[in-house]
This record gives C-alpha cells, structure tokens and sequence, in this order.
C-alpha cells in the first residue's frame, strides 16, 4: 500500500502499524512449509530476499520510468533483519506457538529502529519559504501524487 511507497509516510503511524502485520504473512508461511516438510529454519529469510528484488522491478518502471517520480523517493522498507531474527527464534525453540508470540513481537518491534538508518536522512529538518520543514515533506510537496498526503495526514490525526 501507499504507507510503503513515500519516503514522506515511512515515519507515520500507518507504515509502522500496518506494514509490519501485512509483512509478515508470506514469510511466516515459507518459514512453516520450509520448517515442516524439510527443518530448513531460513524460510522467512529466503522470503524475503526475493521481495525487494520484485519491489524496485515494480517501483522502477512503474514510477521512475512512468511517473518520472526519483527512486529515493519510493524504496522499499527493509525487512531482512526482521526475517533473520524470525528464524533464528523458529531455530532455536522449534516451537511455532514461541516463534509466532516472540518472533512477530520481534518482527513488528525491529521494523522501525532497523530502517530509521535508511529514513533519518530524509528526516533533516530544512527552512523552507520562511517554514521548518523535514526534507521528504518538501519532496511530497513537489511530486504530486495520486492520493493527496495532506488529506493523508489529516485522516492520521483523527481529525476526519
């Protein structure tokens, strides 16, 4: 969805909230079908290895080249770290009850601190006509988007 694309939604309620249990459906269910029939415990890892490869595919000629939109813009969230720490729980508990409890608190609580190397940059805060600004913000407000961000933000603060 949209909380994934915009480097200007990454720091927003609906990409640390939504991502996370939308993510973590496909590599939960290699990790059980890998685990069960073969006691592989990297299926989570090998999962989602593959998306970013399919993610940049989709988001270079769907937005760089369609759109004209620059690809640090809309990269992909990184999800590796999270898909080790899942197996490495399945791995050395063997257990899928332990692996769902601890392994998904740990996938959805490493998802913000192992990306915000990659978003803080984009963070910075910038004067902009007279008004503090953080550097994506500027971004959303040059590249005009299908969805409008600021009807977005206003639909985050509850004020709908």
């Amino acid at each position: 969805g949209d909380w994934d694309f915009w480097a200007d939604w990454k720091e927003r309620r609906l990409w640390v909230a939504v991502y996370p249990i939308v993510m973590i459906t496909f590599p939960a269910a290699v990790q059980a079908v890998l685990w069960e029939r073969l006691r592989l415990p990297w299926g989570a890892t090998v999962c989602v290895l593959g998306i970013p490869f399919r993610e940049m595919k989709n988001r270079y000629f769907n937005f760089r080249m369609g759109t004209y939109f620059p690809l640090n813009f809309v990269f992909p969230t990184a999800a590796v770290h999270m898909a080790i720490f899942l197996d490495v729980v399945l791995m050395l508990s063997g257990s899928f009850l332990f692996t769902a409890v601890i392994g998904g608190l740990g996938w959805g609580l490493l998802m913000y601190p192992g990306n915000w190397p990659i978003i803080a940059p984009l963070h910075v805060p910038v004067e902009y006509n007279g008004m503090p600004m953080s550097f994506v913000d500027i971004q959303g407000y040059h590249y005009v988007r299908t969805g409008t961000p600021e009807y977005i933000r206003m639909v985050e603060k509850g004020t709908l």
